[in-house]
């Protein structure tokens, strides 16, 4: 048994945040049904990379979900969605304000046949203010809320996160607003509708550097890999590579300059806020004896001397690193297509009792459709009449 074991999610979003929240869903046991248009959601042709003709960009957040192709601009896709949203517990949805009233299958249309519903939609904006018709794209997110800012080198050009970043933790935030409304529909017995926005998001998620344009009225500047607060705390190049140094205390920063033999410096900036008075000079100093010895040198006397400190590995480290492998960051599932597929396992897989756990392989386009609709009451003559409109459509199923 899983946590949302029972649990039934109708998935009308697409691309990355919205999926994103329903794969976490599905992962915690929830059952899914993607519905997609009769072409597929957009990540089906984002790439490459290409496997098979199916995109990594598409695998990497449809995990554990059924297909129903379904053409929503039609009366009887719409009845469709209509007759699965009376049965289901949530709805994840993310087209643009108002485009989901025209088919009736807004909150408000929904909400009258089942009040239990848990709604979220996920928009650029929001559903109100003077942005709200506008469509919300990660990368122009990053630019509205100030993270684009705030990245890249002091003398450089504004640079985006190198994920969608805002877009993903959306998703996050997407599904534990969707926990915590079903939990409060316990006490209640309704259900509610969750406007969440990128842009609300990105704003929160400024954290540190937000909170400190507040209280002083000063937008802070480009510091590369820097910390805004904290000396030293960045990447610095050894003579074959980069590390990472992450010195959050004075005491810390002692025992740094004992292992680059740089007593002076530790005289002249003992305390944290010298430190970031003399940032340039400071860095300067530690990067010059850095650049002397490899990596893993400096990285074994850091450890010894219990300094943080680490790699900038790229991702093939990453995913080869000892503790990526003990703690299995790698879900290999079963594909119809490509055979065993890994997948980027779930954090939330070590709860103690109820662990979030694998189930199915991102679906093919349309591989669930039959399925989905005979469970929903439609006779096989019925759904094979939709097929034959062109309202859904339909995929070889799963051998085994």
């Amino acid at each position: 048994m899983r946590p949302l074991s029972g649990i039934k999610v109708l998935d009308l979003s697409r691309v990355l945040a919205g999926p994103l929240c329903t794969m976490i869903l599905a992962d915690l046991g929830a059952e899914v049904i993607k519905v997609e248009p009769p072409w597929g959601d957009e990540t089906r042709g984002w790439g490459p990379p290409f496997v098979q003709g199916e995109s990594a960009y598409f695998l990497s957040v449809n995990r554990g979900k059924r297909s129903l192709a379904l053409d929503l601009k039609t009366p009887e896709g719409q009845e469709v969605v209509r007759r699965l949203a009376q049965g289901a517990d949530v709805l994840v949805e993310n087209f643009k304000t108002g485009d989901l009233k025209r088919y009736r299958l807004d909150y408000e249309s929904l909400k009258e046949l089942n009040p239990r519903l848990v709604y979220l939609s996920i928009t650029g904006f929001g559903h109100t203010g003077p942005r709200a018709q506008e469509p919300g794209y990660d990368a122009a997110l990053q630019g509205y809320t100030g993270i684009m800012s705030v990245t890249g080198e002091p003398a450089g050009p504004p640079m985006k996160v190198g994920v969608a970043w805002i877009d993903v933790m959306t998703g996050m935030m997407g599904a534990v607003a969707v926990l915590a409304a079903l939990l409060e529909r316990e006490r209640s017995g309704l259900g509610q509708h969750i406007d969440l926005s990128l842009f609300d998001v990105g704003l929160f998620a400024l954290a540190n550097l937000g909170e400190s344009y507040l209280l002083t009225g000063k937008p802070p500047k480009r510091l590369g890999n820097a910390h805004a607060q904290i000396v030293p705390y960045g990447a610095f190049p050894a003579a074959d590579g980069w590390l990472v140094l992450a010195v959050g205390n004075d005491e810390q920063f002692a025992r740094l300059c004992q292992v680059l033999d740089l007593p002076d410096l530790l005289k002249r900036f003992p305390t944290n806020p010298q430190r970031v008075e003399a940032r340039e000079e400071v860095v300067e100093a530690l990067s010059a004896v850095l650049r002397t010895q490899p990596r893993a040198y400096w990285l074994q006397r850091c450890k010894e001397a219990g300094i943080p400190a680490a790699p900038v590995n790229d991702l093939a480290e990453a995913f080869q690193d000892p503790q990526a492998q003990a703690r299995g960051a790698i879900w290999t599932l079963s594909h119809p297509l490509l055979g065993p597929l890994p997948t980027l396992a779930n954090p939330l897989r070590f709860l103690s009792r109820t662990p979030a756990k694998p189930s199915l392989p991102p679906p093919l386009l349309g591989e669930h459709t039959e399925e989905v609709l005979r469970k929903a009451g439609y006779a096989p003559e019925e759904v094979a009449r939709l097929v034959e409109k062109g309202v859904v459509r339909t995929a070889p199923q799963r051998k085994g």
